[in-house]
């Protein structure tokens, strides 16, 4: 599948793992209205791609990502997020609806098929912090900072971030973190759950080559579902969850990845998933 260029990032494939790379390095790849629009230009062409089975986010050069180019708060009115062609398509009210439309620029890593980690070293602030939120797992590399800064521009976090910080390290951590507009550094990530990993910075993109290539070797079909049903666990009550995971594991069970998976066993060899 051909994948559009791109001024402000970078995507390639390698096997069955993508690799999104956020290429503003002499900006410390802070988010600027351009870098959304791709972002989301991007999660159109990748979200329900059938050939991937895994996507590590990273940014090029020191950093993540330092958050938000102040320059957005500048720009000329009609440049905005909101100018794009699906303009009014969220919210009746226009802010709102470029705020929304914003938001896209990440949700998509929440909701693609297949798994998204976040490879996170130097800084992640304000809007990179969010990025690395809207993915599946996030590895930090020691020497990290992290926060969300938002409170020091006089407004909150609204990329995701109060909704899905709470997700993963309880709402009064989270509650803690956006109103202190802290700063905290891998370790202490780590230990709060920030992090799923933490590892030394020149092993980072190892590290994080051999979790993707692990995670690309799984059934899709068996990845995906547990994907949807792990997801659900945050907004179902557990009855309905239960018929939710049984759901998922009706498809796994009518797959040929299921059929293959028990040969595989019994042939003593590696599987050769298709997805179906």
């Amino acid at each position: 599948m051909g994948t559009s260029s791109f001024q402000t990032i970078e995507f390639e494939r390698v096997d069955a793992v993508g690799w999104l790379r956020l290429n503003r390095p002499d900006r410390l790849n802070a988010f600027s209205i351009l870098m959304w629009h791709e972002m989301r230009t991007l999660g159109r062409e990748l979200a329900d791609d059938p050939e991937l089975r895994a996507l590590v986010v990273i940014g090029n050069g020191r950093a993540f990502s330092s958050g938000i180019d102040t320059s957005v708060f500048t720009a000329p009115s009609g440049d905005g997020i909101e100018s794009g062609d699906d303009a009014g398509t969220r919210h009746p009210d226009p802010a709102i609806d470029g705020i929304l439309r914003a938001q896209d620029s990440y949700s998509w890593l929440s909701t693609a098929r297949y798994p998204t980690i976040a490879a996170v070293r130097g800084y992640a602030f304000g809007a990179g912090l969010q990025l690395a939120l809207a993915c599946d797992i996030r590895v930090f590399a020691r020497g990290t900072q992290a926060g969300l800064l938002e409170h020091k521009y006089g407004i909150l976090p609204d990329l995701g971030g109060t909704q899905r910080l709470p997700r993963v390290v309880g709402a009064g951590k989270a509650k803690e973190l956006i109103w202190t507009a802290a700063r905290i550094d891998a370790e202490e990530s780590y230990r709060i759950g920030l992090c799923e990993r933490l590892v030394d910075d020149a092993d980072l993109e190892t590290d994080v080559s051999a979790l993707a290539a692990t995670i690309a070797a799984q059934p899709p079909l068996a990845v995906q579902g547990a994907k949807r049903a792990v997801e659900a666990a945050g907004r179902l009550p557990i009855a309905e969850g239960l018929v939710f995971e049984a759901e998922q594991q009706k498809i796994c069970l009518q797959s040929d990845d299921m059929r293959e998976a028990i040969s595989a066993v019994v042939e003593s060899r590696a599987p050769v998933y298709r997805g179906k």
